[in-house]
């Protein structure tokens, strides 16, 4: 356990751990004596003033309520450092299952069961892992504006034990907040992003946004009820005696009609006249900065197109395909047919290049055979060496599926470049399949250091890079790329759902 806690956290983060661990069993250990001391002294005096037995179980109880609160407050620690903080500082992880941390620690924390102090360490902790995380995965925007909402509702909540407030303003923190963090990131990241993309946002979003303030007041009107002030019935006093039992408090207290009708009110309101323009702004504000991000970059674009324009303008196409199928010719005339065949699948890389690549979206079958040409030059360059393995499946049928062009080629590419060397051993596996709509492309390699004086030392991944802002901009949501890297190899997964030309 120590060795694994030694090798999944840094030094710093291995101090703070224990540090942390070593508070907690401190807590749990005072709680421990002063329930022993003062349990039995309670418990004789309920005795002797004529309390029924069930009371001599109190001690017990707390007992079990104090180990249980420190186990969860353990839990809620472990699960931010071995899985919330990894996810968050890698540059292509989703945190996807970080969003039922953040809810199982802010339940617990209403709870009961996770107590002020821990409460507002633990939001230090997720405040940390919101700012120490990597702004360049996209993917994760969600998960981090959950973790920023989290530690700001335990410190808030946190805070006004220690103040004065009305009764009215602990309610809404108890029961309405919890809410509108949930609909606020749903409108955010989900209807938000959908209403965009109609012909009428309004109208889509307008009717949307009233739905699910009604949703969201009726899922409140079910916790409400839970905790109702009605003493003709039994079964809603359960869960509020169940979890006050369970966390050895009261912070649950029942609640009459008028503070329940209080509270949905609140709820739809706020969500219409807070809530959603809260969100709306944030979201046009983000997204502003991302708009002008794409005029730049459709600006640097439109510049390369017009110097690969221009360029096309002077080389005269008919003469340099004459010429290629002149020497092709030769070739043969000369039984070179290594030196035929690369010619010609160079003629063929040509074409490409100069009347398919300056469309918006080509046939992927297209982009397939201009693929298999490249790897197809490559194993004639790497031919004579006993040493280097080039392996390829590449599925034939694309179909009518349509994809941005030169979408694939820097991966291999770049394998080529950074995972052959004719003096050691090289391998480069190139597989592409096809399911439906969706192409699963991977593309794995050997590494190999090179020389202090090579002059492509260090200049690595920024074809990759280029390739990811390509796929953020043109694949929004519909693709999935994965990189690895060791000492020795590297290895890409994309998952990239294609359009169907129609």
């Amino acid at each position: 356990m120590i060795k694994y806690i030694n090798e999944r956290l840094k030094e710093t983060a291995r101090i703070e751990f224990w540090i942390v661990i070593g508070c907690i069993a401190a807590s749990l250990l005072f709680d421990l004596i002063d329930i022993a001391r003062s349990g039995p002294a309670n418990v004789e005096t309920a005795i002797l003033n004529g309390a029924p037995m069930p009371v001599v179980h109190h001690v017990s109880s707390a007992l079990t309520a104090a180990l249980f609160n420190h186990i969860i407050t353990l839990m809620s620690y472990l699960m931010l450092c071995f899985y919330v903080i990894p996810a968050f500082e890698s540059p292509d992880e989703k945190a996807s299952n970080s969003i039922f941390v953040f809810i199982f620690i802010t339940v617990c924390f209403m709870a009961g069961i996770i107590n002020m102090h821990f409460a507002a360490l633990l939001a230090i902790k997720i405040l940390f892992v919101f700012f120490g995380r990597n702004r360049q995965n996209k993917d994760n925007v969600l998960y981090h504006d959950a973790a920023l909402l989290t530690a700001s509702l335990l410190l808030i909540r946190t805070g006004i034990t220690y103040m004065s407030v009305p009764l009215w303003f602990y309610y809404y923190l108890l029961y309405n907040l919890p809410m509108a963090m949930v609909v606020y990131l749903f409108l955010l990241h989900h209807l938000m992003p959908k209403s965009t993309t109609r012909k009428r946002p309004f109208l889509y979003y307008l009717p949307r946004l009233f739905l699910w303030a009604m949703l969201s007041t009726l899922a409140l009107y079910g916790v409400c009820m839970c905790f109702k002030d009605n003493t003709n019935g039994v079964m809603q006093q359960i869960p509020l005696q169940l979890l006050n039992q369970l966390v050895g408090t009261n912070i649950w207290q029942k609640i009459d009609d008028e503070r329940m009708i209080t509270i949905l009110a609140t709820n739809f309101f706020s969500v219409l006249l807070i809530i959603s323009p809260l969100a709306r702004g944030v979201y046009k504000s983000r997204h502003a900065k991302r708009d002008e991000e794409i005029k730049v970059l459709k600006t640097e674009l439109g510049k390369t197109d017009a110097n690969l324009n221009f360029l096309k303008s002077q080389i005269n196409p008919h003469f340099l395909f004459n010429a290629l199928n002149t020497l092709y010719g030769t070739a043969l005339q000369e039984n070179a047919e290594r030196t035929g065949e690369g010619i010609q699948k160079l003629g063929d890389m040509m074409r490409f290049m100069l009347q398919e690549n300056m469309q918006d979206k080509i046939l992927l079958s297209r982009d397939i055979d201009y693929l298999k040409n490249y790897i197809l030059l490559q194993k004639l360059r790497t031919s004579t060496s006993e040493d280097v393995t080039i392996e390829t499946q590449i599925d034939e049928e694309a179909g009518e599926l349509l994809i941005a062009p030169m979408l694939l080629i820097p991966f291999v590419e770049n394998a080529f470049k950074h995972g052959i060397s004719l003096q050691n051993p090289s391998h480069i596996k190139v597989t592409l399949q096809i399911s439906g709509n969706t192409v699963y492309f991977d593309v794995h390699n050997s590494i190999h250091i090179r020389n202090e004086n090579d002059p492509e030392k260090g200049q690595s991944g920024i074809g990759l890079e280029n390739v990811k802002q390509r796929l953020a901009l043109v694949y929004p949501q519909k693709h999935d790329l994965i990189i690895r890297e060791n000492a020795k190899e590297f290895f890409i997964h994309l998952t990239l759902q294609l359009d169907i030309n129609s």
